[in-house]
């Protein structure tokens, strides 16, 4: 079967056409993987506005290594997003504590290999398979990553939020999957804001109204920007709200000023931006991502401190597009059990592994394991406390 595949490996999306990446990235086939007919962070546009603003490569710690795999005509029928990385920043999926534990037995973490979206806890197809490829052409891809890995000598190969199918197929073939939980909108055919709403219980609704209005208060309005309503005054501003709560939440913010003015340039009819404004000054910013059934919440960023406000511009308005605009759910990034409380649904995510050393692949497994039971009791307890109506559940 190997033999009628050839892998290799780029240093960049520039080496790579964009069409035949993108025929990997989102086949019509998409939708029967996961939900989703259009995913934005795996097109060639997202990745390598990543790589030519610099906010991957260079000193970043994430260096592209992107697996492809042609069949015998030296057609890409697979690809893999793939970075060399040298710590564990910017994943959403922590294994500092593996790392430590690795180190601390004599061995070396670092480098690992990540096939992931950069900076994205959003979950897509990590193996990139054409939907006319022939078969075995995602079993070639697993095998060419375990072949970069050996010669790269890196301790283990992270694929972080794939597709269920996606998960399996990498459990299939050795890796250990692990949990892990994220917090979503599913728009259950509701009419407006409103029809969402009366689905809530009577606190939570009118706790939701509030919120609502004290965000925005007497002084601030709210613009929806899409395509080519996107100036560049306004990436202006978003990159200052980014730059200012990244700086105090993580220390260090990912992406650069040029990445905003790339990815905007490229796919902008895949960009909603929400902007908060006090008069004619934009104070307040999120940039929403479009597939084609669900909107991705990335950044956010403030220059004022308003109560609600994060709420609003992140999670209200994002519920509200969704349902004008028929998209099936608000996928809001990592964490955040506070989004509960606003009608986001607990919804388990994956991340899968495989290690160099066979006696620290069975305890991570087992590790796993405990995690997982764990994680299904936190689930049960919060569904049990969404705060829909009971006489609608």
């Amino acid at each position: 079967m190997a033999s009628r595949f050839t892998a290799r490996f780029v240093q960049s999306l520039e080496k790579v056409e964009a069409a035949a990446w993108d025929a990997c990235a989102n086949p019509p086939t998409l939708a029967q993987d996961c939900g989703e007919r259009f995913n934005p962070f795996i097109t060639h546009a997202f990745l390598s506005a990543l790589e030519r603003s610099g906010s991957v490569g260079r000193r970043s710690g994430w260096s592209p290594v992107h697996a492809l795999v042609e069949d015998a005509s030296g057609r890409l029928v697979a690809c893999a997003p793939a970075y060399l990385k040298t710590h564990s920043l910017g994943e959403y999926v922590f294994d500092q504590s593996w790392a430590e534990a690795y180190e601390q037995a004599g061995g070396q973490y670092y480098p690992k290999l990540q096939i992931a979206a950069p900076f994205t806890p959003a979950t897509g197809r990590r193996l990139l398979v054409r939907g006319d490829a022939p078969a075995g052409a995602r079993e070639a891809l697993i095998g060419a990553l375990r072949g970069l890995r050996q010669a790269i000598r890196a301790s283990s190969i992270h694929v972080t939020f794939p597709t269920e199918g996606d998960a399996n197929a990498l459990r299939d073939a050795g890796f250990v999957l692990r949990a892990g939980e994220q917090f979503h909108f599913v728009n259950e055919g509701y009419s407006n804001f409103e029809d969402f709403l009366d689905a809530l219980s009577s606190r939570k609704r009118k706790s939701i109204k509030r919120e609502r209005r004290e965000a925005l208060g007497d002084d601030l309005s709210i613009e929806l920007l899409r395509g080519a309503e996107i100036k560049a005054e306004h990436w202006e501003a978003f990159f200052a709200f980014y730059m200012d709560t990244g700086a105090r939440k993580w220390g260090r913010p990912y992406l650069t000023r040029a990445f905003f003015g790339s990815v905007g340039a490229a796919m902008s009819d895949r960009i909603l931006l929400v902007m908060a404004k006090q008069g004619a000054q934009n104070v307040a910013g999120a940039i929403n991502f479009l597939g084609d059934d669900a909107i991705y919440g990335r950044n956010w960023g403030a220059l004022i401190d308003r109560p609600f406000l994060h709420f609003e511009v992140c999670y209200y308005q994002a519920i509200d597009y969704a349902i004008a605009h028929g998209y099936k759910r608000v996928e809001a990034g990592a964490q955040g059990e506070h989004k509960l409380a606003r009608g986001y649904r607990p919804v388990v995510t994956w991340s899968a592994h495989d290690f160099a050393d066979a006696g620290f692949r069975a305890a991570i497994a087992d590790y796993c394991i405990r995690e997982r039971k764990t994680l299904d009791e936190i689930v049960a307890a919060q569904e049990d406390e969404l705060p829909f109506r009971k006489d609608m559940t």
